[in-house]
């Protein structure tokens, strides 16, 4: 591979002008261009060597075909955005931030279960989780309910089939036994496990009466219709709503009826957009040469993992994230999503 100081071109970049933390570090070896995510075209393309984007660039080939972009760096955990047939056809590498913002969702996560328990005046004892997609974040989420004192099943079809010995229950086992479902699943149209429309009617109709149903995976993975419908006929006592079909243009009655409701920020900790943006970085060092191996943002704090009580975490998650004040400003301005979304303020981890 060329060093930066060996190749006689630079590489031309277009990156996504809402990732943090990037402006001025690949500027020395590269030739940058940022636009907004949702505007790169096919014009813009055919400029670039590569593309550091986020889900709002629909990588396929309509953007890509004739294009020099060899590499697609996404400071995302998530990929559906991304053809990937397309790209292994066309020798497109692709490299996601897979695990970047598992401690930033798990905080989320945790405090809406802070904010629904305060709300309700109840307690992990005698409450079961279940988690859907025991991935990097589905498995902290376990780890920390563990500790908080819930009774905690774990759902993940590919990890069981791997693992037939692992502690895991099927799908239909596991709705009728929880007073919680969350669910932490890539976006899947095909292959043994799809998830596309996975939450739909059965699937409510399954769950235990008055459960509580958390999604912050992929709005696809749920049938809006049927959901407004569980939660309608009281069958669901909450819902907690962070990713939504067709953003931003999100359903208005599906935003209504969610106790808890945000536009897309569950993994928007600090340390999460550092890691995506330090792991983007990385895949630009190595297809390129340059000189940036182990880059990370400076101006961002290092993660501290920590364990933490549940009367810990009720006491002092408002301080750092208030979660009932953000989805009352979606709620109020949902004309405002991609707004909300993009100046989000990111949050600290702080277990």
């Amino acid at each position: 591979m060329q060093s930066a100081q060996e190749m006689t071109d630079k590489p031309h970049i277009i990156a996504d002008c809402d990732i943090p933390f990037l402006k001025g570090v690949l500027e020395p070896y590269a030739d940058m261009e940022y636009l907004k995510g949702s505007e790169i075209s096919h014009a813009d393309a055919l400029r670039a060597d590569a593309l550091i984007i986020r889900t709002r660039t629909r990588c396929d080939g309509r953007l890509l075909d004739g294009t020099p972009v060899r590499l697609i760096a996404t400071a995302t955990i998530g990929h559906d955005h991304i053809d990937s047939p397309y790209c292994r056809e066309h020798r497109i590498e692709i490299r996601t931030a897979a695990g970047c913002n598992a401690r930033g969702v798990l905080q989320y996560v945790m405090a809406a279960l802070a904010a629904l328990a305060r709300r309700d005046g109840w307690t992990p004892a005698g409450r079961t989780l279940g988690v859907v997609g025991v991935g990097s974040v589905g498995s902290l989420i376990a780890q920390y309910g563990e500790r908080f004192g819930f009774r905690v099943l774990r759902c993940d079809p590919p990890k069981a089939k791997q693992d037939p010995a692992g502690d895991y229950t099927e799908l239909n086992e596991m709705l009728p036994q929880c007073d919680i479902v969350t669910c932490h699943v890539p976006l899947s149209v095909n292959g043994d496990y799809p998830t596309k429309a996975m939450a739909d009617a059965s699937f409510f109709a399954s769950m235990k009466p008055g459960a509580v149903f958390v999604n912050t995976s992929r709005g696809g993975i749920v049938v809006d219709e049927d959901l407004i419908e569980a939660r309608r006929s009281g069958r669901l006592s909450h819902t907690v709503i962070d990713t939504w079909n067709d953003e931003p243009h999100i359903s208005r009655d599906l935003l209504g009826l969610a106790s808890l409701a945000t536009p897309h920020i569950a993994g928007y900790s600090e340390q999460g957009k550092a890691n995506a943006t330090a792991l983007s970085v990385a895949a630009l060092a190595r297809r390129f040469g340059l000189p940036l191996a182990g880059w990370y943002p400076p101006q961002a704090a290092a993660s501290s993992p920590r364990p933490i009580a549940w009367q810990e975490l009720c006491d002092t998650i408002g301080g750092i994230y208030d979660i009932g004040a953000e989805s009352r400003r979606l709620k109020a301005h949902p004309e405002d999503f991609e707004a909300l979304r993009d100046g989000y303020a990111y949050r600290r981890e702080y277990f």
